[in-house]
């Protein structure tokens, strides 16, 4: 391994010059993305419908193809899932990345292609060890194994040729062989898919291996943590691991996790944020100093971005790159080298530069508190959270919230049920630090909460231990990209995690 790594990290800082060209020429780049997936396409079922041999502009595409979301395009998914072909795209499918929507019980089956896999996400891949080593030159990272903290896995019942599971699960069962040689643990337990039972295995099977890297989701990562400490009766995970250099994280905000990860961890390491959904790799952070993620723009998905006032228009306008502004809130549409089509995809993102191109999730289009006009996302929810953490010595382990609506004798109020690693002091100051960070950060918050016209302060609960993992278990979705929703205009998780909770939560 140690001559395999000097290998492949040259091999990475040489694919510099490609992220380079299209880096600096993105728009040209997602013109070619379009061109070359309408082409592809134009003799499938959805192209020959939408007469993509005649799209030759991107006006002309976004006139002719409407914005779909995902029950727009389950009749199509459901016929390719059943042996049909060319239907969304022009060559065979057989697998289906499992994504499962926090507001829905219902599964969604993102087709991936051999395109997708080897243009979108393996091709995102190499460019994020490329852009690693770029700001790491003496890395030692391919010394060692990765650690994949991945889904579960098994077979489509529908059809035997089809096959399905979580993204990670689909990107390890196609995986090159020379891939298998740098990742831990063995594929049988990485796709295991009863999760509790997974962590006790990953952890017995890697603390004995030179783990140099780990990536996964913050919560069950810090669970993996917790339970090799106790195995181990190591002081902490430099201790299992001392070539342990850089965590890779997605799906959820870091910001609330990120005082525990330097505490179990117990050296400095990197940390990388990646935005790789079932959809596609969309963006990866290129920089350690840089706020955001660089917008990849030329892995066969074409971008197209909604402000948010547009939601739920029938003919929603949408920009392209050139039009963005940093600091807005878009929602992301995409149309893909895996058969989504002008695809609303759910997220909400916000450009933090222009120049290159780079973008943060910002929360979802379903995940916000709206219900008295203050459009509280969860951006602003995790960075006030932080801040209160920081102020008050409290380490949050998760969080939801939703509102409290008015009633004969109060006005409106957000509620907040948060399960803590370390308690503060006192709950009361935590509520009332995070009460003000909103408003600083949330000019619309701040007005509804002014003298308490609209918006009464916060009602906060702390749960007790284990709960939204108990909930998680309870709703058969937990592991996984299945997550705790942190923000809801409706009150159904509260109640049900209240109602879980046994009254046992104290509230001050």
């Amino acid at each position: 391994m140690k001559i395999l790594s000097p290998a492949i990290s040259s091999l990475a800082r040489m694919r510099l010059w490609r992220i380079d060209a299209w880096k600096n020429n993105p728009a040209m780049a997602q013109r070619d993305v379009l061109q070359n997936i309408v082409t592809a396409a134009q003799y499938t079922e959805f192209g020959r419908k939408y007469n993509f041999s005649k799209l030759f502009t991107v006006r002309a595409f976004k006139e002719t193809v409407p914005v779909h979301e995902y029950d727009d395009l389950k009749p199509y998914i459901e016929r390719i899932m059943n042996g049909e072909q060319n239907v969304l795209w022009n060559t065979p499918i057989y697998w289906f990345a499992k994504s499962s929507g926090t507001t829905s019980d219902k599964s969604k089956f993102i087709p991936v292609s051999e395109e997708s896999l080897n243009d979108c996400h393996f091709k995102g891949a190499k460019d994020v060890l490329t852009l690693y080593y770029n700001f790491n030159p003496n890395s030692g990272l391919l010394t060692g194994k990765g650690l994949v903290i991945g889904g579960s896995h098994r077979l489509n019942p529908i059809n035997t040729d089809a096959q399905f599971g979580d993204l990670s699960a689909v990107l390890l069962q196609n995986t090159p062989f020379w891939g298998h040689w740098i990742r831990t643990p063995d594929l049988s337990i990485a796709l295991m898919d009863e999760w509790e039972s997974k962590i006790e295995k990953l952890a017995q099977s890697t603390i004995k291996e030179n783990v140099t890297s780990v990536s996964g989701v913050p919560t069950w990562t810090l669970i993996l943590f917790k339970r090799i400490l106790e195995m181990t009766g190591k002081k902490n995970i430099a201790e299992v691991w001392p070539s342990f250099e850089l965590f890779m994280h997605g799906g959820v905000s870091f910001v609330p996790y990120k005082e525990q990860f330097q505490k179990l961890i117990g050296k400095k390491i990197n940390y990388l944020e990646l935005y790789n959904a079932s959809e596609g790799f969309f963006a990866a952070q290129d920089s350690p100093e840089s706020d955001g993620m660089l917008l990849f723009v030329d892995h066969g998905i074409f971008m197209e971005f909604m402000p948010v006032s547009e939601q739920g228009k029938k003919f929603p306008k949408t920009i392209g790159l050139k039009d963005v502004e940093i600091g807005k809130n878009y929602a992301l549409i995409i149309s893909t080298n895996g058969g989504l089509w002008r695809y609303l995809l759910g997220d909400t993102v916000q450009f933090t530069s222009i120049n290159p191109f780079r973008i943060k999730v910002s929360g979802r289009l379903k995940h916000f508190i709206n219900a008295f006009g203050e459009e509280l996302i969860i951006d602003n929810s995790d960075k006030a959270i932080a801040v209160a953490s920081e102020k008050t010595g409290a380490i949050v382990t998760d969080y939801t919230a939703g509102p409290v609506y008015f009633t004969d004798s109060s006005n409106g109020a957000h509620e907040w049920l948060i399960e803590f690693e370390k308690e503060p002091d006192s709950l009361d100051h935590f509520r009332d630090e995070m009460d003000a960070a909103l408003k600083q950060i949330n000019s619309d918050y701040e007005a509804k909460r002014h003298k308490d016209i609209a918006l009464r302060p916060p009602v906060v609960h702390a749960l007790r231990k284990g709960i939204f993992t108990e909930w998680l278990r309870k709703k058969e979705r937990l592991g996984g990209q299945h997550k705790v929703p942190r923000l809801s205009n409706e009150r159904i998780f509260i109640e049900e995690l209240l109602k879980l909770n046994n009254d046992t939560f104290v509230t001050k």
